[in-house]
């Protein structure tokens, strides 16, 4: 976050929701390690440039805080966590290479927070052929939450979640007829897949209209003509803020007057960065409590360590802070002397995990529907409003 937003955003809510990551250098170190420590390595590929850039800054500076945590909570056992994060720019295939040279040259013992779809399947695939995991990604596919794929676990719920959420908030104020315009990427289609069964699950009317906008090629304007002949009341967006802010402006501008439904994926603080004062009344789910002062103490914890950081609040660092509490969790309870195996032993068994009042259930092929899900939108000025 520049330094003109950050002081516009302090003058404009004292119940502040809105933070961006900080640039951070791409390797963590962990410090003040006992003598004979176990170090257990995370290897991180995650996109600190590129589209995703903003959020990808976020999640891994929230990463970083709870390192830091974890490391001066377990000085004295001898257990700690060292965080090693390589830049993809949000590309899959530098995201497959990240997780080989993370698990062969690095030795990392796992591999953690992947962000982005594509990237999160590489990682997932390299972490299989090598015999590893793959721990908290970010925005993956549901069918990386199949039984068919053991070795990863999810700390926030699947896409299908979020797509309920969305489409039975639609539905609930009488929009029957929606349209879904997304990236053309795997993010987009399983964005597209999960709003689709989301609706045949909630028995709704199919989509009136879906259109995939291709990265780097001018086909927006086609794709929401096309979507607008359908007269949609509510459009879903599966998408990174650039497509989500183009559309929404060229919607807005067209006359359209319906409502905005957006994924988590999206990103707050780009989507901001992207629109302004024009994020006004669209509605975005979040798979994390809100970052804005709480009563839930893994929030208060989070804002505490940010407080002694030079980072601000974000549900993207909220969210890494929270991945690696539960990766901490997870290797204290399989003990020093811990194998793969044992490990994932231990991650499966963690069912009903409460990290402050954030409840986590990992284990895989299991979808949990009673996790919570919030609507959240962004007044003109800033604010969060439910």
């Amino acid at each position: 976050m520049d330094s003109s937003r950050r002081e516009w955003l302090g003058k404009a809510c004292g119940a502040l929701l809105l933070g961006g990551g900080v640039h951070l250098p791409a390797l963590s170190q962990s410090s003040g390690r006992a003598a004979g420590a176990r170090v257990v390595v995370l290897g991180q590929s995650v996109p600190l440039t590129g589209a995703a850039g903003e959020i990808g800054l976020a999640f891994a500076a929230g990463s970083r805080l709870a390192v830091a945590d974890f490391n001066e909570r377990n000085a004295a056992s001898g257990l700690q966590l060292k965080l090693l994060q390589l830049d993809d720019g949000y590309d899959a295939g530098r995201a497959a290479a990240n997780a080989r040279t993370l698990l062969g040259a690095d030795k990392a013992d796992m591999l953690f927070g992947f962000v982005g779809t594509a990237s999160s399947d590489a990682g997932a695939n390299v972490a299989a052929q090598q015999g590893s995991l793959l721990f908290a990604p970010f925005a993956a596919a549901d069918a990386l939450r199949e039984a068919s794929h053991p070795n990863v676990f999810h700390v926030r719920p699947g896409m299908i979640d979020e797509a309920l959420k969305i489409v039975r908030q639609c539905a609930t104020v009488g929009q029957t007829r929606i349209a879904l315009v997304g990236d053309d990427d795997a993010m987009g289609r399983a964005g597209l897949a999960a709003v689709q069964q989301a609706i045949t699950e909630l028995k709704l009317p199919a989509l009136v209209a879906s259109a995939m906008v291709p990265a780097g090629a001018d086909k927006l304007d086609a794709a929401l003509k096309t979507v607008l002949q359908q007269t949609p009341q509510a459009i879903v967006l599966v998408s990174l803020s650039g497509t989500t802010a183009n559309a929404i402006r060229k919607l807005r501008k067209s006359g359209y007057s319906g409502s905005f439904m957006a994924f988590s994926i999206v990103g707050i603080d780009p989507l901001y960065a992207e629109l302004g004062k024009d994020i006004g009344g669209i509605v975005i789910s979040q798979v994390v409590p809100s970052p804005r002062p709480s009563a839930i103490p893994i929030v208060k914890e989070y804002r505490a360590a940010v407080d002694n950081s030079d980072q601000t609040p974000s549900y993207e660092g909220l969210e890494g802070f929270i991945a690696v509490k539960v990766a901490g969790e997870a290797v204290r309870r399989a003990g020093r002397g811990f194998t793969t195996a044992s490990l994932q032993r231990v991650m499966t068994a963690m069912t009903d995990y409460d990290v402050g009042g954030f409840r986590v259930n990992l284990r895989p092929g299991l979808r949990d529907a009673s996790r919570t899900i919030d609507l959240i939108s962004i007044s003109a000025d800033g604010r969060v409003l439910r």
